[in-house]
């Protein structure tokens, strides 16, 4: 199976002296870490079967957020927790665009964008939903961002899922909301696009729009989807990993690419042929910006409001008179059984330890130099400084005694220690 980290590796070089001066570093960072990823530059473990003298090589991941190979076991985490958070009401997906007009922009300061993509389609939501005509109260949403179609395209937008749940305004009553309406988009989406640029005003950048954004219809899809489970399963595989998975790459023959993916309105499957310049280009349009954060809880949802979140829950299963089962945690996959590096993929017996492979950039640098001795004394290997405090009253005054004992290792000598108190 061909992966993005093989392609990278092996058309990476080219394509940056091409165009590494139009990279941010976070475009620089994620190439460099999927291309070493599971390979002896990051270093690892070689294990041996003691029964068949099998030797089997185990090499760290990069761990980079982008990476299509890293992060499984994360998003069955993540996942678990989300579904136990669940709430006994019906759930919608509300999905905000940002218009065709204004993805250039985006695509060239994602740091200002996608904050304020974020900030405007939240406020706009829940504005809205507190009209007594809708909810008429505080709600809860998860918000994740995405910016691609199935076929790489650059595509930005925002998902929240949002269950129909509101706390009225003076903070006493749990409002429900119906099974198959949330609110109106149309009212949605013009708040969308008026909050959207009032914030882009507070910047440069509202000159570089085209004016026709602003006289256009902004798209905002509202559906409801249950009891929110399934749509948690769909959100999962974004929020770990972008755009692409490596089973979806099928073949790299003569520099072109080709992937398959499934069209969302005819949920036929679908193949894409591109130039591996043009295909490494649509990965990296999707690499989001250092420390920024794809997954927001806003309202109802936030982290800070957990225990507010348990009452309710209770509250409304005894409305309904019914004890529904515990959510529970999903089972790892075969694969990851299988492909255990404890296990001795030809006898099946537990393998070894045998060594401890170092990354390459730590082999490269070569052994450390010895510590020298000085005019003080050995070299130190180690130190460990020990303290505490410990008041003393007398009949007049209250003294403080501290003490702390400083504890070195070296080569030479082994252990001594030195104590002294103030």
């Amino acid at each position: 199976m061909t992966t993005l980290g093989e392609i990278f590796r092996r058309y990476g070089p080219a394509y940056r002296a091409r165009l590494g001066s139009s990279l941010s570093d976070s475009q620089l960072q994620a190439m460099q870490a999927i291309a070493q990823c599971r390979t002896e530059a990051l270093g690892g473990q070689l294990y041996i079967c003691p029964a068949c003298q099998t030797t089997r090589y185990s090499y760290h991941s990069c761990r980079n957020r982008h990476c299509p190979t890293c992060q499984q076991e994360a998003s069955e985490t993540w996942l678990a927790s989300q579904q136990a958070l669940l709430l006994p009401v019906p759930y919608f997906l509300v999905t905000f665009t940002l218009p065709a007009e204004l993805r250039a922009v985006a695509r060239q300061h994602p740091e200002t964008l996608y904050p304020l993509l974020f900030h405007a389609s939240s406020s706009a939501l829940q504005q809205l939903a507190r009209d007594p005509r809708f909810l008429g109260g505080q709600i809860g949403m998860l918000g994740v961002l995405q910016t691609w179609t199935r076929d790489l395209r650059y595509h930005p937008h925002i998902h929240f899922l949002v269950p129909a749940l509101a706390l009225s305004a003076e903070g006493k009553r749990w409002l429900v909301g119906k099974r198959d309406f949330l609110v109106h988009v149309k009212p949605l989406g013009q708040l969308f696009r008026a909050k959207f640029r009032r914030g882009l005003a507070k910047t440069p950048l509202l000159r570089e729009v085209n004016a026709r954004a602003w006289k256009q219809s902004w798209v905002v899809d509202c559906r409801p989807v249950g009891s929110g489970a399934t749509a948690l399963k769909y959100l999962a595989p974004y929020i770990f990993r972008i755009a692409l998975s490596n089973n979806r790459i099928e073949r790299v023959v003569n520099d072109e690419v080709t992937f398959r993916y499934t069209d969302g309105k005819t949920a036929q499957k679908k193949r894409t042929t591109l130039p591996v310049e043009a295909f490494i280009s649509r990965f990296l349009a999707h690499v989001l910006p250092k420390g920024f954060v794809k997954v927001r809880y806003y309202g109802l949802l936030c982290p800070a409001k957990r225990q507010l979140l348990a009452e309710a829950r209770s509250i409304l299963r005894l409305r309904q008179a019914v004890v529904e089962p515990p959510v529970q945690a999903l089972a790892p996959q075969a694969e990851r059984a299988v492909g255990d590096v404890r296990c001795c993929p030809s006898c099946g017996q537990e393998m070894q330890l045998l060594q401890t492979l170092q990354p390459q950039r730590r082999r490269e640098q070569g052994p450390q130099p010895a510590p020298q001795a000085t005019s003080r004394g050995p070299p130190l290997q180690r130190v460990w400084v020990l303290s505490w405090c410990q008041p003393t009253r007398c009949a007049e005054h209250t003294w403080l005694v501290a003490c702390a004992v400083v504890v070195v290792s070296s080569p030479a000598d082994g252990c001594g220690w030195l104590a002294r108190a103030y």
